[in-house]
């Protein structure tokens, strides 16, 4: 996939080379935090407290090597990760692809609406949560008509500052040992009957869908080619190290604000009761700074999916087109049809899940389908990025190949966890 917003850059040299290139790592990272994985962690925390401050981490560690892997396969083959699965696995995959990013879309689109009135309603209730939910939708619908990736760019780095200063700075102000948060980093622990939360706080750390995002924001970029592979690393490792310690911050806010005061998460309830309690020990000022870190939170994953998930539908509608690679840019170009008709869609019908509780059959299905996903991404990057022919010297090594065998495994427990206990509570 060319590049389209600068013309044939050269990798970078030296650290300050690789400094100046971050960018796409810090957005892919970004984009894949919501408020899933705000509750996720705080619920860690809060149940277990500091000894799990190493899942954030990992969790962020496996995170980095799927998105790795996936720009990797674009680097070697000069093709993106879903046209790599029409080539190697057939055009039948293809089309129920398309059909689960359409469903996919719809969903994770209303659930984004609602975190960001949410966390607006926290901030500011003079507007109800629906009425900021339709403003954050139209406020993204009207940045990627009229902007495109370099603004991006520019916005969720300064989102991801926020993030960054709130909730660590939040998490710096409470009275804990250091020796205690050094020794929940450094000394992996399995309090008894956490095996499930534990596995969930790690695979809620950032991803889903969202990562395919990085072969277009690097493509835009105009990274291509072998010799940009260490670039591309760095910029994934200072993106998901970002993640980490934000996804680390809200874990021992859940250990230090909710553990003591018998807390427990249960959905967005538990988060904004945390933000009460800073209030009440650092006045309105200190449960400001928390709300801010959870609203870039959301409001960064909003921006980033309604930027990054057209460009996955564009290309798909090409690939059933029969488009080649010169004819693909009239596909994944933000100024295309396509593009933008997916952008539409994003925006406006999933307004109408915000006036009635979703079906039941929905929600289940939808539980369903999300889960599935991470497993099957690890598990084609494990046949793609091992072909020699294909990858030649970026082919997985021994590291990447364990890093990406772990995830499968995780991820796959965490969805026959997922499907188990949605289906069970329906026919319960």
């Amino acid at each position: 996939m060319k590049g389209r917003s600068e013309s044939d850059p050269k990798p970078p040299r030296g650290l300050a080379g690789l400094a100046r290139i971050v960018g796409p790592g810090i957005v892919v990272a970004a984009t894949g935090v919501g408020a899933g994985d705000l509750f996720a962690a705080a619920k860690a925390g809060a149940t277990y407290g500091l000894p799990l401050l190493w899942t954030a981490l990992f969790g962020a560690l496996l995170k980095f090597a799927l998105a790795e892997g996936v720009a990797r396969w674009q680097l070697a083959t000069g093709s993106t990760v879903i046209e790599g699965w029409v080539r190697l696995f057939g055009r039948a995959l293809n089309i129920f692809f398309l059909a689960y990013l359409l469903f996919w879309t719809f969903m994770v689109s209303a659930a984004l609406m609602a975190a960001c009135g949410l966390a607006a309603h926290a901030l500011c209730p003079a507007l109800s949560v629906n009425a900021w939910a339709v403003i954050h939708a139209l406020a993204a619908f009207v940045f990627v008509w009229t902007r495109g990736y370099g603004a991006l760019e520019v916005a969720m780095k300064i989102a991801v500052g926020v993030m960054f200063v709130s909730i660590l700075g939040s998490a710096a102000l409470q009275s804990v040992s250091p020796f205690a948060v050094l020794r929940g980093i450094l000394i992996p622990s399995l309090p008894a009957g956490s095996t499930v939360l534990i596995l969930g706080a790690i695979g809620g750390v950032g991803g889903s869908i969202t990562l395919l995002s990085y072969n277009y924001w690097i493509g835009e970029k105009g990274w291509s080619g072998p010799a940009w592979a260490r670039g591309v690393r760095f910029d994934l490792a200072i993106g998901y190290l970002l993640t980490g310690l934000f996804g680390f911050g809200v874990i021992l806010l859940g250990a230090t604000v909710l553990l003591p005061r018998g807390i427990r998460i249960e959905g967005s309830s538990g988060v904004l009761q945390m933000a009460v309690i800073l209030g009440e020990r650092f006045g309105r000022p200190g449960e400001l700074v928390f709300l801010a870190g959870f609203w870039g939170a959301v409001a960064t994953s909003m921006l980033g999916v309604w930027q990054g998930i057209p460009y996955l539908f564009g290309n798909y509608v090409g690939l059933l087109r029969g488009a080649g690679a010169e004819t693909m840019e009239r596909y994944v170009s933000p100024k295309a049809g396509v593009y933008r008709w997916y952008v539409c869609f994003m925006t406006f019908p999933p307004m109408l899940l915000l006036l009635f509780d979703k079906p039941v059959w929905l929600v289940v299905g939808y539980a369903a389908l999300s889960a599935l996903f991470m497993p099957f991404l690890a598990g084609t990057l494990l046949v793609m990025n091992n072909g020699r022919a294909r990858m030649g010297r970026l082919r997985n090594g021994i590291a990447a190949n364990c890093a990406l065998g772990l995830a499968l495994g995780l991820f796959v427990y965490l969805a026959a966890a997922e499907i188990w206990k949605r289906f069970s509570a329906m026919w319960s």
